[in-house]
């Protein structure tokens, strides 16, 4: 018989710099691809090379999956400002450990990263607030010269990359990108809209499906009582009270 949850989790907000919203949930990520990503995540696991030198180890976990489109200082760069917006603490694991940098990674290699299904012909002019955006550069461009800024930016407030600033100073960063006032891109766009991109995609990596890179062992599911891609509900539905059910992942649904 099914585990009858007592208490519901608390909907307070778990997160000092930004408010998590449960919104994000959801078995299929808006704009997830799933082509290439699917066929590297029923690759095999190569073995594993030999261990490197601290300074080429990336800090989080190894997840088996290899990079599609971040170099390792651009995927440092995104650990670190990931974790500041979806930090550990004691209700749960942080980004990092959810692997939302992987996440980001692929989507940015795959068609949504490159606009494919987007009309990106000029003149360029800016919509509405209900028509909108209308993007001159790809999405994968738009992370890259985030990323850029977010390096000379810290260097020249701190004189420190930014994966080496202490949590207050990173937090002061994205404070400042959010605003979209101190950093200009190098395409002439605030950093707000690297900013949204960059929380979005954060939310999406912690809560996604993980055939899509993130959401390890769906700890975010789990975080959140979130049953994630079950068959069916027949068992349940009549249940007067909340049924807490053991997620599944769309992995365990595909023919071997």
């Amino acid at each position: 018989m099914p585990e009858h949850k007592e208490n519901q989790p608390r909907s307070g907000s778990r997160r000092n710099f930004l408010k998590v919203s449960g919104a994000a949930l959801g078995g299929v990520v808006v704009g997830g691809v799933v082509g290439a990503v699917l066929n590297n995540s029923l690759t095999k696991p190569k073995e594993q090379p030999p261990a490197a030198t601290p300074e080429e180890q990336p800090p989080a976990a190894d997840f088996n999956q290899a990079l599609m489109y971040f170099n390792q200082e651009q995927f440092r760069i995104t650990e670190a400002a990931v974790e500041r917006i979806f930090p550990k603490d004691e209700l749960g694991p942080g980004a990092i450990e959810l692997g939302a940098a992987y996440y980001i990674d692929h989507q940015l290699a795959n068609q949504w990263g490159i606009n494919a299904r987007d009309y990106m012909m000029g003149p360029f002019f800016k919509g509405e607030m209900t028509q909108g955006e209308y993007p001159s550069i790809k999405r994968h461009e738009l992370f890259s010269m985030g990323l850029d800024a977010l390096k000379g930016f810290s260097m020249k407030k701190y004189n420190k990359p930014f994966t080496e600033l202490a949590d207050n100073e990173k937090d002061e960063v994205l404070k400042s990108f959010e605003a979209g006032k101190d950093v200009i891109l190098s395409n002439g766009d605030t950093t707000a809209s690297f900013f949204k991109m960059l929380r979005s995609l954060t939310l999406e990596g912690a809560y996604s499906d993980p055939l899509y890179g993130g959401n390890k062992n769906m700890l975010g599911w789990k975080m959140r009582n979130y049953p994630g891609n079950q068959m069916s509900y027949l068992n349940i539905i009549d249940k007067p009270d909340f049924v807490k059910i053991e997620p599944k992942s769309l992995h365990e649904h595909m023919t071997h």
